[in-house]
């Protein structure tokens, strides 16, 4: 009685310290770094660092309790109930998130953004709405699976209440975040996994009596389907409108670079609609809906940009077919949650944040071979984040932000050379930041280091499409007296957004610049400046399009 009484307490301890372990690889998602720019991660890596050598340490905590209880080498090696604890920590995780969407909506708490009300702990509330979508289909597999209320034993009752509770608060917070995708996402997957578990021997019966019943259903809710899927797109056409433009350059970028671009997205996307817009051949509304996107809005290209379609290939075959022992495993809910974020990177960036990187290796694991390479797993990825020195690398630049602070201080108070010294000493940590790049190369351009400036321009383009890194480029060039140059550069800002007056005023000005005068150029950039339409309008389109009456009034004279 006692030896069964102290293995009992054995099982509770194994598992509540591998449940633990889990919750905290997926508990990052709660963590807030409002001290650093928005919309940066870095502060969610340094807690992933801390937390993998947590986990690392409740598997060897695991691993010493079974083998003081001489369980088999398969039961000490393998992680079996990792789909239970990644389900549970996924819930636990969507009901702080909905929590903390329901107290910004009242008032209670601020928002990660300026913008928005509802972000959760993320800054946008895209991302936040695909993570509480995500987390939607479990809680449904867990409220399903528990068939009954008196037969069952009272966890299961509080487990079934619990996904009850879960569901009914991400409900409530899910339409306030007005992400058409989520709500997608979310209506397939919840429907998934609705059907997947239905009775067949019912469903044939009901199938058989009614037949046309459900045929004429089927059709109506097609249709209804369709009427939504308008209606959504009409909430918001411009931002739709701006997906389907935004993937249509990026498989343009695609078919350039079938092996992937070295160079990342940025580069490989501005060179594609920079190019698209210099044929000529294109609607008024694709000059309306362009921008500078940091993202593709859509990973599944993206990844086929920057990594080349067979690695894209790879990985989606390695998704689905873990996706398919999933579900012959019978794992709806874990399933379910997977194909809600599949169908919602579509259309979204969830691959470049953090959570959604540990959330997607965790249901990777839950669905597939979790069971098998877990714990090894977890350990792995502990030595290579430590040995390999990356935890320290991320708090190296995350202290790099708190300097990087004090030299936008500079900059903005006109000391260029100190801010210079001050954005050269962190470059080697924040190098790869298109921010931090172009305000210090704007550093440079102001403290008339011309050349040195348009360096760091070079390296900017890697990581922004903003054709205002071309501007800049531009006005170098021109202060080096190479006007050729800046005449190339600002045409290809010109093209890259047409929608922008600033590039043409440029042009206007260089093109009266004594050495490199041109009457003919100059009026006609002068026409645009004054009759385009701007998207925005502004005190600054005043600004030049004065000072372009003005270079014209003394280019008059100068005739006379």
């Amino acid at each position: 009685m006692i030896k069964l009484c102290v293995h009992s307490i054995g099982n509770i301890a194994i598992v509540m310290v591998l449940f633990t372990a889990v919750c905290s690889l997926l508990s990052l998602v709660c963590v807030t770094t409002p001290e650093l720019p928005v919309g940066e991660t870095i502060g969610q890596w340094i807690w992933f660092g801390k937390v993998t050598l947590f986990s690392a340490g409740c598997v060897i905590v695991v691993f010493l309790l079974q083998l003081l209880r001489r369980d088999s080498w398969k039961e000490i090696l393998f992680f079996p109930n990792i789909p239970v604890y990644v389900s549970w920590s996924l819930m636990i995780m969507g009901g702080i998130e909905a929590i903390w969407g329901l107290r910004q909506l009242f008032g209670f708490s601020a928002s990660g953004h300026l913008q928005y009300v509802l972000t959760g702990s993320f800054f946008n509330p895209g991302p936040y709405a695909g993570y509480l979508a995500m987390v939607l289909p479990i809680c449904l597999h867990q409220y399903i699976s528990i068939v009954g209320w008196k037969q069952v034993n009272f966890s299961r009752k509080m487990g079934k209440l619990a996904a009850v509770v879960i569901g009914f608060l991400i409900l409530c917070v899910l339409p306030a975040t007005m992400s058409r995708s989520a709500w997608g996402a979310a209506m397939i997957g919840c429907v998934w996994v609705t059907y997947m578990h239905r009775d067949n021997r019912k469903w044939n019966i009901l199938w058989c009596r009614y037949k046309k019943f459900y045929i004429l259903s089927g059709v109506g809710v097609f249709f209804i389907f369709v009427l939504g899927g308008v209606g959504i797109f009409f909430l918001k056409p411009d931002s739709a409108l701006g997906r389907l433009f935004m993937w249509k350059i990026t498989c343009q970028a695609i078919a350039e670079y079938p092996q992937g671009c070295d160079k990342g997205f940025a580069f490989a996307y501005g060179e594609a609609q920079e190019n698209y817009f210099a044929r000529g051949h294109y609607a008024e509304w694709e000059e309306r809906v362009a921008g500078s996107p940091e993202y593709a809005f859509n990973e599944y290209l993206e990844l086929a940009l920057t990594k080349g379609i067979a690695v894209c290939a790879m990985m989606m075959i390695i998704t689905l077919g873990c996706l398919r022992i999933g579900i012959q495993s019978g794992r709806y809910g874990i399933c379910g949650a997977m194909i809600v974020l599949l169908i919602f990177s579509f259309s979204s960036y969830p691959m470049h944040l953090p959570a959604f990187i540990v959330a997607y290796v965790c249901l990777l694991l839950a669905c597939g071979i979790g069971g098998v390479i877990g714990k090894p797993l977890i350990l792995c990825v502990c030595f290579v984040v430590w040995v390999g020195g990356y935890n320290e690398k991320w708090r190296q630049e995350k202290n790099a932000y708190g300097k990087w602070e004090n030299a936008k201080m500079l900059y903005r108070s006109g000391a260029y050379m100190s801010a210079n010294e001050a954005y050269r000493e962190i470059y080697p940590h924040l190098k790869e930041k298109r921010r931090y790049l172009f305000e210090y190369a704007h550093s440079l351009h102001k403290a008339g280091l011309y050349n040195e400036s348009n360096e760091y321009l070079d390296e900017a383009c890697k990581y922004s499409t903003d054709p205002m890194i071309l501007n800049i480029m531009g006005k170098n060039y021109q202060g080096m007296h190479c006007y050729k140059r800046a005449e190339l550069c600002l045409l290809s800002s010109v093209h890259r957004l047409p929608s922008r007056i600033y590039p043409y005023y440029l042009l206007g000005k260089l093109y009266a610049e004594p050495d490199f005068r041109n009457e003919e150029k100059f009026e006609e950039m002068k026409r645009i400046v004054l009759t385009k339409e701007p998207k925005v309008y502004s005190v600054a389109i005043e600004e030049m399009r004065k000072e372009v009456e003005e270079i014209s009034k003394v280019l008059e004279s100068f005739e006379k």
